[in-house]
C-alpha cells in the first residue's frame, strides 16, 4: 500500500465506529487494480470494446446505467480484509482467484447492458426476462444441469440476468474447457449462444454509457458497526430449527457413557473445522453455518448429550448432517436468502 491510513493500527472495536466515507480508501495502488488490468485484458483478447471502470463501494455490483463495478471496500486494505474476516468469518474475493470469479460475472452484466444483449430474441428464449423483478429469495435446485456453477449457492439460478453473467464467466474464464465441463448438460446452449454472440459482437462499439460511479464510499455515511450489524443479520438464519433428533442419533444420553466429553465441547472444539468443510461443499456462507453450530451447542448443553465413539467418525457424521441440512434449506420458502452480487 502506498498510501497510509492511521485507523489501520486501530483496534476492531475503534475501527467500527469510524463512518465509512472516513475510509477513504481506493481502487488506485492497490491489488485490485491488478485484478482489473487483468479482467480487461481477459475482454481484449476477445476483441469486446468495452473496459469496466471500477470503484470502491459497501457491496458487489454493477448498475446498469454505467460500465463499471462496484468492489466492497474491504478489499482495499489488508487492515480491512482483516476486520471483514473477524465479523463475517471469511473474505468474499479476498484471493486473486476469488476475486476475478465475481470480476467476470461482474463483467458480463457490464457487457450486457453496454450492448443491451437483454433485447435479443435469442437472449430472452435462453435466459428469460431482464425485467423480471428480484425475488427476496430463491430456491435453487442444487442438482439441475440447466444452469452453469460458478459462484457459490448456483447463483445462475437467482435471476435471468445472474443466470447471463454467470454463463459468460465460464465463457470469458481463460482455459476454462466449457465444451468438456458442460457436455452432457442442457446449460451447454447457453454457453454456445454466448460463444456466438460474443463472435458477432467483438470488435463493435458498445452503446454509449457515461462512466459514473454509484454509491461510492466517499457518500456513505454510516458506521462501519452499522453496515456490519446489517450484513451479519442478513447471513444468519432467523428461524428456529430445531435438532433434537438429529443429534441424539450421533451424540448419547446413555448412563453408560456418562465420562465421554460433553457434546456441546466437541462441538465447540470442532466447530471451525466442520463449518469450513461445509462451506466448501454447499457454497454456503460460514457466518450462516456458524449460527446453525451455535445453536446445536445449545441444545447439546440443554439435553446433556456426550460425544462417545472415535472422534474422527463423530466429525464426519456431524459434517454429512449438517451438510444435508444446509441443501436441503435451499429449498425452504421460509427461510431469507441474501447475496451480495
Amino acid at each position: 500500500m502506498s498510501r497510509r491510513f492511521p485507523w489501520a493500527e486501530w483496534s476492531d472495536e475503534a475501527l467500527l465506529q469510524l463512518p465509512l466515507k472516513a475510509l477513504k480508501v481506493a481502487v488506485a495502488d492497490t491489488w485490485l487494480e491488478d485484478c482489473l488490468a487483468d479482467l480487461n485484458a481477459e475482454l481484449a483478447q476477445r476483441d469486446l470494446r468495452v473496459r469496466p471502470h471500477a470503484w470502491i463501494s459497501d457491496e458487489w455490483f454493477s448498475p446498469d446505467t454505467t460500465p463499471g463495478i462496484a468492489i466492497p471496500f474491504y478489499l482495499a486494505h489488508p487492515r480491512l480484509m482483516r476486520l471483514e474476516r473477524r465479523m463475517m468469518l471469511e473474505v468474499e474475493g479476498g484471493t486473486v482467484a476469488d476475486c476475478m470469479r465475481i470480476l467476470r460475472h461482474e463483467a458480463g452484466h457490464v457487457v450486457q447492458h453496454a450492448f443491451q444483449l437483454h433485447r435479443r430474441r435469442a437472449w430472452r428464449e435462453l435466459f428469460g426476462r431482464s425485467s423480471t423483478p428480484y425475488p427476496a429469495y430463491y430456491r435453487p435446485n442444487p442438482a439441475s444441469k440447466h444452469y452453469v456453477q460458478h459462484l457459490r449457492l448456483w447463483y445462475a439460478q437467482s435471476h435471468p440476468d445472474e443466470d447471463f453473467a454467470e454463463t459468460f464467466a465460464v465463457w470469458l474464464k481463460p482455459r476454462s474447457d466449457w465444451r468438456k465441463r458442460y457436455a452432457d448438460w442442457p446449460a451447454l446452449r447457453k454457453l454456445q449462444y454466448v460463444d456466438e454472440l460474443m463472435t458477432a459482437i467483438a470488435g463493435a462499439r458498445p452503446d454509449p454509457m457515461r462512466r459514473l460511479t454509484v454509491d461510492p464510499i466517499s457518500r456513505l455515511t454510516r458506521p462501519l458497526s452499522d453496515y456490519y450489524a446489517q450484513k451479519q443479520a442478513r447471513y444468519v438464519l432467523t428461524t428456529h430449527t430445531h435438532y433434537d433428533r438429529d443429534l441424539m442419533k450421533i451424540f448419547s444420553t446413555d448412563e453408560r457413557h456418562r465420562r465421554a466429553p460433553a457434546a456441546s465441547q466437541f462441538l465447540r472444539r470442532h466447530r471451525a473445522r466442520i463449518r469450513q468443510m461445509i462451506a466448501k461443499w454447499t457454497g454456503e456462507y460460514q457466518l450462516t453455518l456458524d449460527s446453525v453450530l451455535d445453536a446445536m451447542i445449545t441444545r447439546a448443553r440443554e439435553l446433556k448429550l456426550r460425544a462417545p465413539g472415535p472422534e474422527r467418525q463423530l466429525v464426519m457424521d456431524l459434517t454429512v448432517l449438517l451438510a444435508t441440512k444446509t441443501v436441503h434449506s435451499l429449498y425452504s420458502p421460509q427461510r431469507r436468502e441474501w447475496f451480495a452480487l
